[in-house]
């Protein structure tokens, strides 16, 4: 897809978040019903890497938190389905990994759906990463 434009855009509105998710497939691991929920997600990235078409209409959307210094976890990485397969998604880890340092580890759970994704791209498996679901007591 020709005309892309990549940016920081750290004050991206939850609706225009919410549509990206939508018109993904991160929408369902994700509480886009919660406005308040959503919009404190925004709030609290340091990092959020927007990709907009030649109508500014939002195609893809990357969310990270960072130290600048050891580590970037990147929480969020949605592409409009109507948009993958073109280096979208790519792009935006290559300008998340740019604002967070070079230096810096990039960490990411991938979705189901995008299990194949990562290691195209060059990005390594790691096997020993442990979550806690919220609802654990």
């Amino acid at each position: 897809m020709n005309g892309i434009s990549y940016r920081l855009e750290p004050n991206l509105s939850a609706v225009e978040f919410v549509d990206v998710l939508r018109r993904s497939t991160l929408a369902e691991r994700r509480p886009v019903g919660d406005v308040g929920r959503i919009e404190s997600m925004l709030r609290n990235a340091d990092i959020i890497v927007t990709a907009r078409d030649e109508d500014r209409q939002l195609v893809g959307v990357a969310r990270a938190l960072s130290d600048f210094n050891y580590c970037t976890y990147l929480s969020d990485l949605a592409v409009s389905t109507e948009c993958q397969r073109q280096g979208i998604g790519k792009r935006l880890i290559q300008f998340v990994r740019e604002t967070g340092g070079e230096h810096v580890a990039l960490i990411l759970l991938a979705a189901p759906a995008a299990q194949l994704y990562y290691p195209h791209i060059g990005m390594d498996r790691h096997d020993s990463c442990w979550t806690l679901p919220p609802d654990a007591g």
